[in-house]
């Protein structure tokens, strides 16, 4: 028998009329065995997501500030979805409550506080399914260091699915050494449903969001993007990394190793193919040669000169532990025969720039250190841009019309990549640039 894991975001699961849609969707396949719920999201675009909710609730609580309003408020968005789905459980989820409410008090963490947005949908999502509910704390592990412990929770989801039948696993969260509840960086569900997908040996690994797949560039700076069908997950990684957010970047890893492909889908619209994302794809597959764009902006570029830097030895290895020794890691390296270019996020650089420079001027005795702190950065990634002669001069020549001065380019051995940097008013006029000369003038 197949055997699918279904993650459903927040926005998915927002209100009662959200969760029939996803129950429909799961009715549909008897293979979709292990779904993987987000708190509750979103209603409305001024509404608030209940993980903010939890957050603000719990600070207030931690300061010994009365939080009663703000708790009353996320019972209430629980019990209209119970009520919204005809569920007979409100005596069951008031008990919860009433343990969580106790925990704040007890300032049992923001981590606990936030998990429980997961937990609740978890419990409910399970009742209305008629599917067991599994704890993500008895089986997602992390170490002493805050970092999962990967091979020991997949066996031990492996091990409680396997005498488990149809099963909801709250996403977000599992629990540390000492049982106190630790949650992955916000997102963190796609990386639950990622473990899940790996422990199990699924098929497929669904995830399902708002949008139909993902798309070749941000829809808030091009409107109505085109969608990409098929995407390695080398390109998700390059894409995600530089601020593409469908997916959280971690999620990529546990089911890359096993194998198994993620199908990002649309709870809205459930008949729309959204997007596969494979190991490996044929470079023609797509009409277009750039699969996506993505960039951020906030960067700050150092630049070392020094006459003859190219022949002295080590050089490079002690301007590098400048940064390393103060905690700030770098972006990228460009660099020339007398000039070496690190670049580095602007809120790391900035807490702790008298240092570097301190410490670059006594390890490296430059002739010139200038800073530039006016940088965004911009990434064309494609799998077919190796196979396309030109590609670069295409990218430079659409920022060139659009009047953008290119202030950095930066391109890897595979050809996958071609970084560039410009400045931060730049930043959204270089994207429709590259968009438009790739893809629109494709349509």
């Amino acid at each position: 028998m197949h055997t699918k894991v279904v993650k459903f975001g927040g926005s998915s699961l927002a209100d009662a009329n959200q969760f029939v849609k996803v129950a429909n969707i799961i009715k549909a396949d008897e293979s979709r065995r292990y779904v993987v719920p987000s708190a509750p999201g979103k209603r409305t675009p001024k509404d608030t997501k209940v993980t903010d909710m939890l957050y603000t609730c719990y600070d207030a609580a931690a300061r010994g500030a009365d939080f009663s309003e703000m708790f009353e408020a996320i019972v209430a968005r629980y019990i209209d979805i119970v009520k919204g789905l005809g569920l007979n459980i409100e005596g069951r989820m008031m008990r919860e409550f009433s343990t969580i409410r106790m925990s704040f008090m007890a300032r049992a963490g923001r981590d606990y506080a936030a998990s429980r947005g997961e937990y609740l949908n978890g419990l409910i999502l399970a009742e209305y399914l008629g599917f067991s509910f599994v704890d993500a704390a008895d089986v997602i592990f992390f170490g002493e260091d805050g970092k999962l412990r990967l091979k020991e929770t997949c066996a031990a989801v492996r091990e409680r699915l396997a005498h488990t039948g149809n099963a909801v696993i709250p996403g977000f969260y599992g629990s540390m050494p000492n049982d106190t509840v630790k949650t992955f960086s916000r997102g963190g569900s796609d990386i639950t449903g990622s473990i899940v997908a790996a422990a199990v040996g699924a098929d497929l690994y669904e995830n399902w969001t708002d949008v139909s797949g993902f798309l070749v560039c941000d829809p808030r700076i091009v409107p109505d993007p085109e969608a990409i069908r098929v995407i390695t997950y080398r390109e998700l990684r390059e894409l995600a990394y530089m601020g593409a957010g469908v997916l959280h970047e971690d999620a990529i890893f546990p089911v890359r190793q096993a194998g198994i492909p993620i199908n990002i889908k649309n709870t809205n619209r459930p008949e729309d193919e959204g997007t596969m994302i494979v190991e490996s794809a044929p470079d023609d597959i797509s009409p277009y040669v750039v699969t996506g764009i993505a960039g951020r902006r906030g960067f700050v570029t150092v630049t070392i000169e020094k006459d003859m830097m190219n022949s002295e030895l080590g050089f490079g290895r002690r301007v590098l532990e400048a940064f390393e020794d103060n905690g700030v890691s770098f972006e990228h390296m460009p660099s020339g025969i007398d000039t070496m270019s690190i670049i580095v996020h602007k809120d790391e650089f900035e807490a702790r720039e008298s240092q570097i420079i301190s410490e670059l001027k006594t390890s490296v005795q430059p002739d010139k250190i200038e800073i530039d702190r006016d940088v965004a950065l911009l990434a064309v990634v494609g799998r077919g841009m190796k196979s396309q002669r030109g590609t670069a001069a295409r990218i430079f020549a659409a920022l060139a019309h659009a009047k953008v001065n290119v202030k950095m380019i930066d391109q890897g051995s595979s050809e996958l990549n071609v970084i560039v940097g410009v400045t931060n008013e730049d930043f959204e006029t270089s994207i429709k640039a590259v968009y438009d000369i790739f893809v629109t003038q494709r349509l």
